[in-house]
């Protein structure tokens, strides 16, 4: 089944990376929220249990480099086909940063799709993503 999703990433250090042509990036400590769709073979199930494996995958997208060192703590998800990966990003910019610019937006012109959250209020996450349902 083909959708949008929001992977709830948790980076407990600081790490320096290289990021495909965003090339090294300093990345501090805390937590992130990564928009991805999912729209070919296997749908949302396989994107996000594909993000959620830790060894074995090939690295293909910017967000593969960045799970090598965090954890996905939870997943929001969608299959309404009237939300978009940049809408919902903008949405989450609101709440954090998109850090670093460009991050997971190859194929779009958008400002990125990975938010580094710094939003402190508790029920805020659940509050912006209430349209969309959650699993663990």
């Amino acid at each position: 089944m083909p959708g949008l999703y929001v992977l709830v990433i948790r980076l407990a250090e600081s790490y320096e990376m290289t990021v495909g042509s965003l090339g090294p990036v300093a990345f501090p400590c805390g937590t992130y929220l990564y928009v991805g769709s999912a729209r070919g073979p296997g749908g949302l199930r396989a994107r996000v249990d594909r993000h959620r494996r830790q060894h074995g995958k090939r690295m293909h997208w910017h967000i593969d480099v960045l799970l090598q060192h965090a954890r996905v703590e939870k997943v929001f998800w969608t299959t309404d086909e009237e939300k978009d990966e940049c809408t919902l990003a903008a949405r989450l910019d609101q709440h954090g940063e998109r850090f670093p610019t460009g991050f997971g937006a190859s194929d779009c012109r958008c400002g990125g799709h990975l938010i580094h959250w710094t939003d402190s209020r508790p029920d805020a996450l659940g509050r912006v993503l209430s349209c969309m349902n959650r699993t663990s």
